[in-house]
């Protein structure tokens, strides 16, 4: 899988693509993966994809409620920033120094150091 935790991410499909401002201009959502889940291929992103779950009171924490928490989403549906542009990006792998090392398709910039 060519995205590890760590890495900053846009989102590039499905409903929480978007987010609008206040004049209506729409910009992709982006944000940093928290945790990657190679079996069923998905990321866990900051701040994208919240569900809302209905917490019992537990002795742990004693207040119940409803949370909101990040729900994973598919690694299909993410593409990786390029470090220089700013935009999304392909990623490929070269050799370098006995290294695997990730480049940026559009920029032609490392990712990896």
């Amino acid at each position: 899988m060519y995205i590890k935790a760590g890495d900053t991410v846009a989102i590039i499909a499905g409903s929480d693509q978007f987010a609008t401002d206040k004049k209506g201009n729409k910009t992709r959502k982006t944000g940093r993966v928290l945790k990657v889940y190679t079996k069923t291929e998905r990321v866990l992103v900051e701040g994208v994809n919240k569900i809302k779950k209905h917490q019992r009171p537990t002795q742990a924490d004693d207040k119940g409620g409803i949370i909101e928490k990040e729900a994973p989403i598919h690694v299909s549906n993410v593409a990786l920033l390029d470090p220089k542009t700013g935009k999304p990006t392909r990623v490929y792998y070269q050799v370098v120094d006995g290294k695997k090392v990730r480049f940026a398709t559009k920029s032609k910039t490392q990712i990896d150091k």
